[in-house]
């Protein structure tokens, strides 16, 4: 899968607080005797090679820390990690480096729902790479800031950013840069409401997804393609959109893709009263979910058995569907799925009279 391209805190990294008082007070008591000529020696002075290799092999060590910690779940450590080769990478004058330490940055912060330090650093990224003439990072960086600006509800301005970034692609005839591109310039149109655009967007993408023969960003095309259908209610467009996500997922082992397929499948196959392929799917869902080991995938699919038979009125299956998914919520320490769920529960049964005895 290609790497996801993804700070104020930065800035405190650069900018030191004021010096202690007795320092201040050695500054001014010292005498400085530095010339003009003392200045430009020490400009042209030769950089120590040897010295620079040794700061770019802790910077790229510290890199690879980020990541595994990363990878582990502790995004905090991975920033202080990414930070400290940062100011190394800063120090050598290494921009290209610094410019793939900020792709990590926008990572780790969006992972933490830190989204203003996660766009500093996506823009800061995008800074580098035009600076740099670095094309590929721009439209990677201008990407992640589109997305960034959908979650903000900001759909007008990532539209804006996605057609900077297929313009750039289209100019140097970056293919996977066109198929994200449109792919996200459909997302934006769907968030829009314009799901007849979305469409076009996302059929125009899957040719140069299959072109850059990128099976995940083809399957996650085909699933927001599902969505679009679905939200245009041609169910029989989402029901083989959907399809088709699923067939590639499934071989590329794409679990993240794999269970969208399945619940987009499940959403359109209920909806027409294909019910019992509802059941085939979400018996494949929770089974993928188990032998994963994620239980919160877990949780979603007993959450979805219980919506599924709540739907066909079949209140004391749904209601035992619900218990097993807040049991799960407890575990994962979740409150606040828990209370929803809770609420969920006692609305459904309200509606159906039952007591919880």
């Amino acid at each position: 899968m290609k790497r996801w391209h993804l700070i104020s805190v930065i800035n405190r990294a650069f900018i030191g607080g004021s010096k202690p008082t007795f320092l201040l007070i050695t500054f001014l008591l010292t005498p400085i005797a530095a010339t003009a000529a003392d200045i430009t020696e020490q400009l042209h002075r030769p950089i120590d090679k040897s010295v620079v290799r040794e700061s770019r092999d802790e910077a790229d060590t510290l890199l690879r820390i980020g990541e595994q910690q990363h990878t582990s779940g502790n995004s905090e450590k991975a920033i202080e990690s990414w930070l400290q080769a940062l100011e190394i990478y800063h120090s050598i004058g290494d921009f290209k480096a610094q410019g793939l330490v900020y792709d990590y940055l926008g990572r780790g912060y969006v992972q933490l729902s830190r989204y203003k330090e996660a766009e500093d650093a996506m823009r800061r990224r995008l800074a580098i790479a035009r600076d740099v003439q670095d094309f590929q990072g721009q439209i990677f960086a201008l990407n992640n800031i589109g997305t960034l600006l959908m979650q903000y509800g900001e759909p007008i301005a990532s539209l804006q950013t996605f057609a900077e970034a297929l313009e750039i692609a289209r100019h140097v005839k970056n293919i996977e840069g066109q198929g994200l591109s449109l792919s996200n310039l459909g997302l934006a149109n769907a968030r829009l409401g314009n799901y007849n655009k979305a469409i076009k967007f996302y059929e125009n993408a899957l040719g140069f997804r299959r072109q850059a023969r990128d099976p995940i960003g083809e399957a996650n095309t085909f699933n927001n393609l599902g969505d679009a259908y679905l939200a245009a209610r041609d169910y029989q467009g989402t029901i083989g959109t959907y399809g088709v996500a699923l067939r590639i997922a499934k071989a590329t082992r794409d679990r993240v893709n794999e269970l969208r397929a399945i619940d987009g499948l499940v959403t359109a196959h209920s909806t027409v009263g294909r019910y019992e392929r509802a059941f085939d799917l979400l018996q494949q869902r929770l089974t993928l979910a188990q032998d994963l080991q994620n239980l919160r995938e877990e949780l979603k699919s007993f959450e979805s058995y219980a919506q599924l038979y709540e739907q066909l009125g079949n209140f004391p299956t749904a209601r035992n569907f619900y218990e097993r998914a807040i049991t799960v919520a407890q575990m994962l320490k979740d409150s606040k799925q828990e209370v929803r769920l809770l609420d969920q529960l006692t609305q459904m049964m309200r509606k159906a009279n039952l007591s919880k005895h």
